[in-house]
């Protein structure tokens, strides 16, 4: 998981290179070429800022989707430096793939919409003094609560196609509450993607390693893990395994050759085959909903 000593080693990114990372360009257009549909080629609607009444607050985010028809709908997470530019992105990159995508954010009890321009906005603006009160905000039991108010507002939407699962992926922190969600609504979640997420492995009952057999027996679940974050714990990807299994669960476990964030647009450590890779994998998944 992010956190200051992983920060510092992290490679300086100038804000101008961001474009040439690929940010609408080349991953643009392999997601638009895996669109499942003729409707999710045209258009997207306008994004869409939404707020609707959740636990502890009003939740609020960004949500896009193809401009006709209805589609599966899909809960995304932002990492620790939460809704930017670089996420709205990937989520206007997801939804011409043919999903009803809402781009939610995690910090919703404490603070509303964007609070840092970028991850390096992030980092040299004191982000995790900033977001360290907001975190302790989001218990194990407050996810689960957060989670299940996002899906009935996403089962209300137009553009979210009931009869079909949806499907959740998280980065960084956000990654455990991919298992945490499918374990609170199994009825509804069906598949999810932990991007070098943190905090998957723990003794506790609600640890996410011990919630894979709380989610659907249907769920699809894919877990990828950052090389450093495995060289840091490399017994954790045994463990979700060995828990996968005992579940019953269709789970892909992997380590990709990319270092914590590289899945990220704005990240220093941005990795466009190994991002391409997982986003992949996650699309797979996705077409079973």
């Amino acid at each position: 998981m992010c956190d200051n000593e992983l920060l510092a080693n992290m490679p300086r990114v100038n804000r101008r290179d961001f474009a040439r990372m690929g940010m609408m360009t080349g991953a643009g257009a392999m997601l638009a070429g895996r669109a499942t549909s003729a409707a999710a080629q045209s258009e997207l609607t306008p994004l869409t800022e939404v707020e609707f009444d959740a636990p502890g607050g009003r939740m609020d985010g960004i949500m896009v989707s193809p401009a006709e028809g209805k589609h599966p709908g899909i809960i995304m997470w932002p990492d620790i430096a939460g809704i930017r530019d670089a996420k709205v992105s990937m989520a206007r990159l997801l939804a011409q793939a043919g999903y009803s995508v809402l781009l939610a954010n995690p910090y919703y009890r404490s603070v509303k919409g964007s609070q840092f321009v970028d991850f390096e906005d992030f980092r040299e603006d004191g982000g995790f003094q900033k977001v360290g009160p907001w975190m302790q905000q989001n218990t194990p039991a407050a996810i689960a609560e957060t989670v299940q108010a996002v899906v009935e507002y996403m089962d209300r939407q137009e553009s979210v196609d009931t009869s079909r699962g949806i499907g959740t992926q998280g980065y960084c922190m956000t990654g455990s509450w991919t298992i945490r969600g499918a374990a609170a609504v199994p009825e509804r979640i069906k598949a999810c993607a932990s991007f070098h997420g943190g905090g998957l492995v723990g003794d506790a009952p609600d640890s996410p390693v011990n919630l894979l057999d709380d989610i659907a027996p249907d769920c699809k679940v894919l877990i990828a893990i950052a090389r450093n974050d495995d060289a840091n714990a490399p017994d954790d990807k045994v463990a979700l395994r060995a828990a996968a299994d005992a579940a019953g669960i269709d789970a892909r476990i992997e380590v990709f050759a990319g270092d914590h964030g590289w899945t990220v647009l704005d990240s220093p450590v941005y990795d466009y085959d190994e991002e391409e890779r997982a986003t992949n994998m996650m699309l797979d998944m996705y077409e079973t909903l």
